[in-house]
């Protein structure tokens, strides 16, 4: 076989359906964030606005959590220096777990590298302790969730996305006496649309199963102590396990699951994820830390970013843009090809210091390309107004249906 060639035939698919991926050079400023400076292939800079990015609140860029990272780099170094079973486990991992399960009003949490590493592993482990786990899924679970899944030897069901009556239909054709779990998630990032979590956790009583969400694009910003939708709704003792992220709202990087005691003790103890996998820098662990004790508090911060959502969902349905809206705090622009979403994304950043990456297939259905902004807290009336106005031009000069505003 010529392995080069098969390489170029694969890249170049890519390439012909217009969703190839580039990286963009970005280097973000320290306090002054969301302006970040573009570094050109050509070698040239520019200033731009980040309007794609997953700290949300911009905690990375805050001073509790700069101080305590410099704290613990000071005081320890830089890396773990090993697993958590072998040198990786310091009082900086227990204290961000001890914060985490706080958070959720759980016996406790376990840290993982990432909250895709979490949901893989703990997805993967749970059958190895309840023998014939039957696991139902929603068919938009993030990627994490279903590979967890896929590989887990274990039984699957996939209901149709927040299809209750689906799931029902599912659970009743199954044995009563099979362990189950219901796992799902609480705001589905590439529409921004809530998952009915009271529903799924009445289904789960009737059916006796263990409910298991995923609140990475929830927590810090929802509830009143940013615990996620779940606390939002008063739901958090409902669920069995809770994964969530710290490289999103709390501005760092890692990722968790918050559940019993038992349940923690027994995925730490199992999971080859966890177990084979060196522990997260002192310095990120102490951040996160820091980043999860103060949001616990922030609520102004919380309420600062709903704000500044609402506002830009407003004036992008003043353009008459397909904007889907479900009322979080994601802003999904529908331009429905991706050629078309990738020369918007190029343009946007040439020509107006716009950076907001195009969302193609496979993250969404053909069809569906995409546009997501994610406005914070920092994203103020200059950048709102930057950001329509050149929204606005480029839907024109691309164009671009627009909804009737007249009807």
């Amino acid at each position: 076989m010529d392995y080069t060639a098969e390489l170029d035939r694969a890249l170049k698919a890519l390439h012909d359906e217009g969703r190839y991926r580039t990286f963009i050079d970005i280097e973000r400023r320290k306090g002054n964030f969301p302006h970040a400076v573009w570094r050109r292939p050509d070698g040239t800079e520019r200033p731009v606005t980040v309007w794609c990015g997953n700290d949300y609140l911009g905690m990375g860029q805050h001073p509790v959590v700069l101080a305590a990272m410099h704290e613990a780099l000071d005081a320890t170094g830089a890396g773990s220096g090993g697993t958590r079973n072998i040198s990786g486990t310091t009082v900086y991992h227990k204290r961000l777990e001890a914060e985490l399960a706080d958070l959720h009003c759980k016996e406790a949490a376990l840290l993982f590298t990432s909250a895709y590493i979490a949901n893989d592993a703990t997805l993967s482990t749970l059958p190895k302790l309840f023998p014939g786990l039957i696991i139902y899924s929603d068919a938009l679970n993030h990627a994490s969730m279903i590979e967890g899944i896929r590989r887990n030897g274990g039984q699957k069901r996939i209901f149709r996305h927040n299809d209750l009556g689906h799931l029902r239909e599912m659970l009743e054709a199954d044995d009563p006496a099979a362990p189950k779990l219901i796992a799902f998630e609480s705001i589905y990032s590439m529409d921004g649309d809530f998952g009915p979590i009271e529903a799924i956790c009445d289904l789960a009583d009737e059916f006796g199963a263990l409910t298991y969400i995923d609140e990475v694009h929830a927590v810090g910003m929802y509830g009143p102590r940013g615990a996620g939708v779940a606390e939002r709704d008063g739901l958090m003792g409902r669920i069995d396990i809770i994964n969530g992220t710290l490289a999103k709202a709390y501005g760092v990087m890692g990722g968790y699951i918050a559940a019993s005691a038992k349940m923690c003790d027994a995925i730490r103890s199992y999971a080859p994820g966890f177990i084979f996998t060196t522990s997260l820098p002192p310095a990120v662990a102490a951040g996160a830390a820091a980043s999860v004790r103060h949001l616990k508090s922030d609520q102004t911060l919380r309420d600062q970013h709903q704000t500044q959502a609402k506002i830009l969902k407003t004036r992008l349905k003043g353009l008459g843009l397909p904007l889907i809206d479900h009322g979080s705090h994601i802003v999904p622009v529908i331009v429905g090809d991706p050629v078309h979403t990738k020369l918007l994304s190029d343009m946007l950043l040439e020509d107006h210091g716009i950076y907001v990456q195009p969302i193609n297939f496979p993250t969404v259905p053909r069809g569906t390309e995409r546009l997501r902004f994610t406005p914070s807290p920092v994203h103020g009336p200059r950048e709102i107004e930057a950001l329509v106005r050149a929204m606005d031009q480029l839907w024109s000069h691309c164009a671009l249906n627009r909804a009737d505003l007249s009807a």
